[in-house]
């Protein structure tokens, strides 16, 4: 008896390419992200504080008997945050006194009618706040933008400063919607 053998069909092209160019392909699926870690660091120290309040200091405001240290999170226009409409982020830090002292601290581009119109509730511990306001397409350039604090004790302080001067990205962004709705 005589055993027929068959030969094994030959490897198509594709299949070659792909034994010959696999471990070329998986390193370069790993050297793809690391592009984008400075961005990751970047953020990442945005977040813990490593590289300040935020990205652009404001500056000490005094708000009555209190002081806080004011920053932009993000040096970027209002981000459009769906039906809130669009949105800035301000981080502050109260004094090292002030913690204690500070029972709510608000912000708002305006000045506020009352406590109840106070603006965005800043959350976060007395030393590293953050407040998200939204920002209307139609302000005025030379609104100003309002920072309330209310104390243990009842006492209410409010102190302002020109937008221009808390965020000169978000003035360029009004000067560029021009008065759309």
């Amino acid at each position: 008896m005589s055993k027929a053998t068959t030969a094994a069909p030959a490897p198509s092209a594709l299949s070659r390419w792909w034994h010959r160019w696999r471990f070329h392909l998986n390193a370069l699926l790993i050297l793809i992200p690391l592009g984008f870690m400075p961005k990751y660091f970047h953020d990442v120290a945005l977040f813990r504080g490593d590289s300040g309040l935020g990205e652009r200091e404001i500056g000490e405001v005094q708000v009555g008997p209190w002081s806080l240290r004011l920053a932009e999170f993000r040096n970027l226009p209002p981000q459009l945050e769906g039906p809130a409409g669009y949105m800035k982020a301000f981080n502050a830090a109260l004094c090292q006194g002030c913690g204690e002292q500070v029972k709510a601290t608000y912000l708002r581009i305006g000045k506020p009618r009352s406590l109840r119109a106070a603006g965005g509730l800043f959350f976060g511990s007395p030393y590293r706040m953050g407040a998200s306001i939204p920002v209307p397409p139609r302000t005025k350039p030379d609104a100003e933008l309002w920072i309330t604090a209310e104390g243990w004790d009842g006492t209410v302080h409010q102190a302002s400063i020109p937008l221009a001067e808390a965020s000169p990205t978000t003035l360029a962004w009004l000067k560029q919607q021009g008065g759309k709705p």
